[in-house]
């Protein structure tokens, strides 16, 4: 026990400081596992368990059956349509972001569903003059919200459903949980349009303009090259070492045409007129050194943009989980060159970074103002390692699939949820009979469809993954098994249990979703699942109380981690974007968790019993 607990507690740390990323983590916890056999009792095959858990390869199935979805611009369009509806109405704004976000997010994995949506959203905002940051967080949590109308809304759903199954031989349905899960969606809802929208800071101003709201007026500026200059003749890409100077050539002016792309070659002349950006205390010594006259300072998006075409642009793109770019600088990664895009400022755990750029390790959720051309945006949001937070101009969606996509995630979903053998017993259908479908025999059922019906190409199988989420269960599903079979969570168990000496029942079982809730804020939501499960049902076994209750007390807790940016994934996707702060969450997610944690307990004590059943 031991063992397991320094284990966990290395995990812990790792989780929270992210010195390792969050996978990576996870598959140290699986061979320290391992590795350690005598003392965690893992074997290896039950170390390597998790590759070959049905929650790992049904959440595996379900994010491929997500970007089907996408790839057909389904959720886009139903966006697109609520926006209509909205108009310049902050209120009406808010009611679509809510009213297309938490329904979707049940029958489609909420993740994918805030990825799909963030630029949808932001353009919704600026059309109706309304900051982004009154929408984004509502956006993340309504998502949050959906997750638990369905067993395939997240997947943690998933994961707790394979562990309870596992620990107490009763795993879930698709809807054993939609009564409850409507409940906790209308009551956010409530919550997000009354007290909730008006804790919601405005980080972001209505009015788009990124060089005032990164607050670039000092950082971006024109220089003209003088006659003597040494840089005459240099191309752009060796004119300035930016080894010595931290200073970007984003663009180039010569006899009033603009050029941006395939720039790095170009060879600069006399007269010609660079765009940068630095600071004005390396600006002073490049004027001195490079032989450069001051022009103007940029004080708007305009400025930056070409008068007429319009060839290129600025916009925010969020780094996606299992992005390559994780753990790279823009220099390391070579990102312009890879994706023929400046990077002029950027997000990074709530601080707005506009010097030495090249110097920051990316991380999840860090957002990127960029300016690229056109077709470069495009290509952006068409890469899974990013959210580009504004609809392409030109999207490409397979409009005439959505029938068949439509067609295949009701297969998937109604083929587990109904209950066939009493719909046989009606109807006299015999060969339905006693048959029972699992979520994974339909959901891999339902990628192999889409490939064959064209709705997804077999190359976007892959693309479409978040692998970093597969590695991180298959890594933390032995540590649940460990702590089993030591004894560890027999005895964490007991300890709470003690608890029920001064406390109702059902008070015990609030604690846990407090407990949870707070784990969650710092680690993943799926690890929290697996290190609570375990202990919770122990617990409830010592108290004589239902330990199915208790799953669910923890489950719902793990997928409504609202207080932090970092508890949901969800929550990350929209900080850079929404130009929050870290404190913005708490103090509108606070209120909410802890209404939840009331709503959600006296829930499951009225659908399923606190007592241990007779």
């Amino acid at each position: 026990m031991l063992v397991v607990f320094g284990i966990v507690a290395l995990a812990l740390f790792l989780f929270v400081t992210e010195l390792l990323p969050m996978d990576v983590t996870a598959i140290l916890i699986m061979v320290l596992l391992m590795f350690l056999n005598p003392w965690t009792q893992v074997s290896i095959a039950e170390g390597i368990s998790g590759f070959s858990s049905t929650a790992t390869v049904a959440v595996l199935a379900m994010l491929i059956l997500s970007t089907g979805i996408s790839q057909t611009g389904l959720v886009q369009i139903i966006g697109k349509k609520m926006a209509a509806f909205a108009g310049n109405d902050q209120l009406k704004q808010l009611v679509a972001t809510i009213g297309v976000t938490g329904p979707v997010s049940g029958f489609i994995n909420n993740t994918p569903v805030v990825a799909i949506l963030v630029p949808v959203i932001s353009d919704l905002a600026h059309e109706g003059n309304t900051s982004p940051s009154k929408l984004l967080i509502p956006l993340s949590y309504a998502s949050m919200f959906g997750g638990m109308l369905t067993l395939v809304g997240t997947s943690t759903n998933l994961l707790a459903s394979s562990v309870s199954e596992r620990l107490i031989g009763q795993p879930f349905s698709m809807f054993t949980f939609t009564g409850l899960g409507v409940i906790v969606l209308l009551t956010g809802t409530i919550y997000l349009l009354t007290i909730g929208h008006k804790l919601i800071p405005e980080r972001v101003p209505a009015r788009e303009d990124y060089i005032e709201e990164y607050d670039l007026q000092g950082y971006v500026f024109e220089v003209v090259v003088r006659d003597e200059s040494p840089i005459v003749g240099n191309t752009v890409q060796t004119a300035i070492d930016e080894s010595q100077f931290d200073t970007d050539i984003v663009q180039l002016t010569r006899d009033d045409e603009q050029y941006f792309e395939g720039i790095a070659s170009k060879r600069i002349r006399a007269g010609d007129i660079l765009t940068v950006r630095t600071d004005r205390g390396t600006l002073n010594v490049l004027r001195e050194q490079e032989g450069l006259d001051l022009v103007g300072t940029q004080y708007s998006d305009s400025a930056l943009d070409p008068p007429e075409e319009e060839t290129q642009t600025l916009v925010e793109i969020v780094i996606q989980s299992g992005s390559s770019l994780l753990g790279e600088t823009i220099a390391t990664s070579a990102f312009r060159e890879r994706y023929d895009a400046s990077v002029l400022a950027f997000r990074s755990g709530g601080k707005t970074i506009r010097s030495r750029l090249n110097d920051l390790p990316l991380r999840v959720g860090d957002t990127l103002l960029v300016q690229a051309p056109n077709d470069s945006i495009d290509r952006l949001s068409r890469n899974p390692e990013f959210i580009v937070a504004h609809e392409s101009e030109s999207p490409d969606y397979r409009t005439e699939k959505i029938p068949w996509a439509l067609g295949i995630i009701i297969a998937v979903v109604g083929l587990v949820g109904m209950p066939w053998s009493t719909l046989a017993n009606v109807t006299d259908v015999e060969m339905f009979a006693g048959v029972e479908f699992n979520i994974v025999q339909t959901a891999l059922a339902g990628v192999v469809l889409m490939v064959v019906t064209d709705v997804i190409k077999p190359g976007e199988i892959y693309e479409g993954v978040d692998w970093s989420v597969i590695f991180l269960l298959a890594g933390v599903i032995p540590l649940g098994v460990a702590l089993e079979q030591t004894g560890a969570a027999n005895l964490l168990g007991s300890l709470v249990a003690a608890t029920a000496d001064f406390l109702p029942l059902i008070g015990v079982l609030w604690v846990f979703y407090i407990a949870t809730g707070l784990i969650t804020s710092i680690i993943s939501n799926n690890a929290s699942v697996v290190l609570m499960i375990p202990v919770a049902v122990e617990a409830a076994t010592d108290i004589g109380a239902n330990p199915f209750a208790f799953v669910l007390a923890v489950t719902f807790a793990a997928s409504t981690a609202f207080i932090t940016p970092v508890g949901y994934q969800t929550n990350l996707f929209v900080y850079g974007p929404g130009g929050y702060k870290f404190t913005d969450y708490a103090r509108v997610g606070a209120p909410l968790q802890l209404l939840l944690s009331v709503v959600t307990i006296l829930g499951i004590a009225f659908f399923w019993g606190i007592s241990a059943p007779v």
